[in-house]
């Protein structure tokens, strides 16, 4: 079965907004409604030893997503591929998706609806990649099924010195990578987690 991921290559993350700038553009979202894709730059250590990295955050599509059991009208549901999505026909802009979600990754619409990354669900249907590992100038971003064995995300785990993804909160098991975190870089796969 399907399971789409997003992994992304942190050594080759520039922080250029570019992958922003695509899912805006793609998506039509409002300069002034709140963003599906965001760039953190992450810190750590004392000066003068400090060690950093640019961390793109989006929806992470949790294996089991605490905001779709939240969602009173079933607007926010998941598909067979793992994907999260929002019907904004049905979204009454209650909010409570927005409460569960452990990570912060919803906003409200100007026009009423929450709305989120979708990993362009929409471009995933007709066989092309989302917008914003399609516009990544350094190739930082990889997207596909991490049950192809021989697939993208595969191969840059096997390829990447670490694999790590964000903290399971609250039973939410995120689905993003990051390969090769100079902050977290813990771990060489995530066998042992059962991604």
């Amino acid at each position: 079965m399907t399971r789409f991921v997003m992994a992304i290559d942190l050594d080759r993350c520039l922080g250029c907004d570019a992958c922003v700038v695509a899912c805006m553009t793609e998506n039509q979202v409002p300069d002034d409604a709140g963003a599906r894709l965001r760039m953190r730059e992450v810190v750590m250590g004392t000066f003068p030893k400090l060690s950093g990295e640019f961390r793109p955050e989006a929806c992470f599509h949790c294996d089991d997503p605490p905001c779709v059991d939240a969602c009173p009208t079933g607007a926010t549901f998941q598909t067979i591929e793992g994907v999260v999505l929002v019907n904004e026909d049905r979204c009454a802009g209650c909010k409570a998706c927005m409460t569960a979600c452990p990570y912060g990754m919803r906003y409200l619409h100007t026009e009423g609806y929450v709305d989120k990354c979708t990993y362009c669900y929409h471009r995933l249907k007709e066989g092309r990649q989302p917008a914003c590992v399609e516009t990544c100038p350094t190739s930082a971003r990889i997207f596909g099924d991490l049950e192809d064995l021989n697939g993208p995300i595969q191969q840059a785990m096997a390829n990447a010195r670490s694999v790590d993804r964000v903290e399971a909160i609250g039973g939410a098991t995120p689905s993003l990578l990051y390969l090769n975190s100079r902050v977290l870089g813990s771990r060489r796969s995530l066998g042992e987690e059962n991604v």
